[in-house]
């Protein structure tokens, strides 16, 4: 059987065996035990290059793991992840993802590869392509796509569906997030702070086939000082969201937030909804001279609107 060479492809082809494997044994389907998988996968299909080491390692601030080869020479491979991680789910992701480096990437790169938290949030081929193949495997692996769908099928999407996501599939909520930003017909976006800045963001399609998106990677952008992001908010206010007028955050659109903070306050992570329909250049400049408020109500009727 001739092997994948795409990331969805090898994330449907082990897919396929831990479902008839779960089965078989009658074991929970998720979430996957990336380390099991990648070690015992491995030596039945690459007996000669196998996975004989997993686990973490203090690596330098800012990277969050490895493909690496062993120093021996005897060419067995490791995926690793930052010991300074604490969340179970980022762990697990940066595994999955490394993984997806090993099956896709280590013959070009036979001296290993670093992965950095901004690797982590590569979803552009354009600009990154072995990153954004291994997040894509990463995503496929642990969060099927028929499985995804029939977990969020006819529920209208807020943080505490996403948290529920991430705890099923034992990934990170950006990780839940970003999954549902790649499927999702809906004007979205999540944002990422730091500091008061914005540090990365990502736009869904329909977003971005309307023009709205942060170049924050080229830029330094800061939090708009009215969202939920900047402010003093308790954490029950924040996953719960705000309306936003107008003129908030990007574009010249009534937003609805809701808003993570981490236990230090010193990263957010921000989901955007938008209104389904962008408006037109007529509304926009109707939008310009009426009320916010009334041109709130015109494009949002309430949160079940979304």
């Amino acid at each position: 059987m001739s092997l994948p060479t795409t990331p969805q492809g090898w994330a449907i082809r082990l897919t396929q065996i831990l479902s008839l494997h779960q089965a078989a044994h009658g074991l929970p389907r998720f979430p996957v035990d990336v380390a099991a998988l990648a070690q015992d996968f491995s030596r039945q299909v690459f007996p000669d290059a196998p996975i004989s080491m997993v686990g973490g390692l203090y690596l330098s601030k800012g990277v969050e793991g490895m493909l690496m080869p062993r120093p021996d020479g005897s060419g067995e491979w490791g995926i690793i992840y930052n010991e300074s991680i604490r969340s179970a789910g980022r762990r697990n992701f940066t595994l999955a993802h490394e993984l997806g480096h090993y099956l896709l990437h280590r013959q070009d790169h036979p001296g290993g590869l670093q992965c950095t938290s901004r690797n982590m949030a590569d979803w552009d081929s354009a600009r990154n392509r072995i990153e954004a193949e291994a997040n894509t495997f990463a995503s496929y692996l642990l969060m099927p796509l028929d499985d995804f769908r029939a977990q969020i099928k006819g529920r209208a999407i807020d943080i505490d569906v996403m948290a529920e996501l991430a705890e099923r599939y034992a990934v990170s909520l950006t990780a839940a997030t970003l999954k549902w930003m790649t499927i999702t017909d809906k004007r979205a976006m999540i944002v990422v702070g730091k500091e008061g800045f914005i540090d990365w963001a990502w736009s869904s399609q329909p977003l971005l086939r309307s023009g709205i998106f942060y170049s924050a990677r080229q830029t330094v952008i800061e939090l708009p000082a009215r969202s939920l992001a900047t402010r003093e908010v308790d954490a029950d206010a924040g996953r719960h969201g705000e309306r936003h007028e107008a003129g908030v955050w990007l574009g010249n659109e009534p937003v609805y937030e809701m808003t993570v903070f981490s236990p230090s306050n010193e990263m957010t992570i921000s989901l955007l909804i938008y209104p389904d329909r962008a408006p037109s250049r007529w509304e926009l400049a109707e939008l310009e001279e009426e009320p916010a408020q009334d041109a709130f109500d015109r494009f949002i009727a309430g949160k079940a609107g979304r």
